[in-house]
């Protein structure tokens, strides 16, 4: 048994097997054997059946770590997997197919193409808390643009990690596609190895550790990170369906989405009317653990940090908790102030503060002094209001009039923006991010006019000026 499938069966196996199983990838990639469209397409259909001979057995992971029920589950796991499964399949060919491109006059003698090609050896860093959909959706991306793939999943959700990875090494060869488990030491060893794309999903100052390593061996990176993704909401819009697609965003997962509304900018004229139908859909919804509808927070240290940001003099609804049980109730500040601890940083949990803004410009100034968020959330019915929020505020994506669904259309590409993230995935952009565009410019052999080559006249410059404007 070679070194690379002894990590793929033993992570206790010890620091030095990450170099060799790394090793073992570049080895393999380097003889071709993942560039045939065919074995990608093997290799997709191959997660496709191990995921859903095993959905029943993930879906009990999960619920062992968050509580998390099967609709849940399926609705922002499996659903997004498969969906992304089934556009790589129906995709990858038109993706990796050569395309010609037009030639200028000075090259008008000769062919030019771009030709795709994998970058090769790639990490996949995922998170903890959607364990199966944050990790799998860039291995799918490597999987299709030909890539070997090392998966390093969160430490943190043991139960799901760990069947996971179960599955993966009975189903892949570690030289193709591996897991490595284990916290930060295994992380730290992984990222002093070259690599030719590394593909991170978690927090800011995790990311930025991950981009100085990238940066070491000039590898490239996606980050998909986080901040604070703002909700604005106008005077002018239905309330009782903002507030029904508000809440259901806000408190998925109890909040632990990376692309969850942080904040709520109201228009003050209407913050009342807000503040009476957040109460009212709450109490219809009725979030619990026992109605299968929420979910626990990851640890305890998690449950005390977000506890930590409700000032009780701002608490208009829930602030309860349990820590034991790793549950917070669905909580709403209102009053709050930018200079509040609540909107410092991102708040990844069931909290809900609510902000009022009277000018939209100056709301619009506010959320420009910060981080630029992954994403952004308006809810107006004013053509005007939209394309001013749009054009003035960079994020990295967002809807109007509803919030995380963009997530779920795999024709948008998803990523961040400044401190928000680099690069973006799902579709065909996610096989671009895992691809080098080889530029090929091909010529035959009949003989050259012999304009570029010496003497340089000033007739031939006359003909080149001519050809540049064309």
């Amino acid at each position: 048994m070679n070194a690379a499938t002894q990590t793929g069966q033993r992570p206790d196996a010890g620091l030095l097997a990450i170099a060799d199983v790394v090793a073992a990838q570049a080895r393999y990639f380097r003889g071709n054997f993942t560039k045939p469209l065919e074995f990608r397409i093997g290799q997709l259909l191959k997660l496709k059946s191990m995921l859903q001979a095993n959905e029943a057995a993930l879906q009990a992971a999960i619920q062992a770590d968050f509580g998390k029920q099967a609709f849940d589950t399926f609705l922002t796991e499996f659903h997004v997997i498969y969906d992304e499964l089934e556009a790589a399949l129906a995709g990858v060919r038109e993706w990796a197919r050569t395309r010609t491109v037009d030639a200028n006059l000075l090259n008008a003698r000769a062919k030019s193409y771009i030709l795709p090609e994998p970058l090769g050896v790639s990490l996949v860093i995922g998170p903890w808390n959607y364990p199966y959909q944050l990790s799998l959706c860039p291995v799918m991306a490597a999987m299709a643009a030909g890539c070997t793939i090392i998966l390093k999943p969160s430490e943190l959700t043991v139960h799901s990690s760990s069947l996971l990875a179960q599955l993966i090494r009975a189903n892949f060869p570690a030289e193709y596609f591996a897991v490595v488990e284990g916290g930060v030491p295994e992380t730290t060893e992984l990222l002093a190895r070259k690599f030719d794309m590394i593909f991170f999903t978690g927090s800011v100052p995790v990311g930025r550790i991950v981009y100085q390593a990238a940066a070491r061996h000039l590898t490239p990176v996606v980050l998909e990170l986080g901040g604070k993704s703002p909700v604005i909401i106008t005077p002018d819009v239905d309330l009782d369906e903002a507030m029904r697609r508000l809440v259901w965003a806000k408190f998925l997962n109890s909040g632990q989405t990376c692309i969850a509304p942080d904040y709520v900018l109201v228009h003050k004229s209407v913050e009342a009317r807000l503040l009476e139908r957040l109460e009212k859909e709450l109490a219809r919804v009725d979030y619990s653990l026992e109605n299968g509808n929420y979910v626990r927070i990851v640890n305890e240290r998690n449950v005390l940090r977000i506890v930590e940001l409700i000032d009780p003099e701002k608490l208009l609804l829930g602030g309860g908790y349990d820590l034991q049980e790793r549950w917070i109730q669905p909580t709403v500040l209102k009053g709050v102030e930018w200079t509040d601890r609540v909107m410092q940083d991102e708040i990844f949990g069931p909290l809900l503060p609510v902000l009022v803004y009277e000018d939209l410009d100056a709301a619009i100034s506010e959320i420009k002094a910060r981080p630029k968020p992954l994403a952004l959330y308006l809810f107006t019915n004013d053509e005007a209001t939209k394309q001013k929020v749009l054009s003035e505020v960079s994020f990295g994506g967002g809807c109007v009039n509803d919030a995380l669904m963009h997530i779920s259309n795999g024709n948008l590409p998803f990523g961040g923006v400044g401190d928000s993230g680099i690069g973006n995935y799902h579709g065909e952009a996610g096989f671009r991010a895992f691809s080098h565009y080889k530029s090929i410019l091909e010529k035959d052999m009949v003989p050259d006019p012999d304009l570029k080559y010496s003497p340089h006249t000033s007739e031939k410059l006359a003909v080149l000026r001519q050809l540049t404007a064309g």
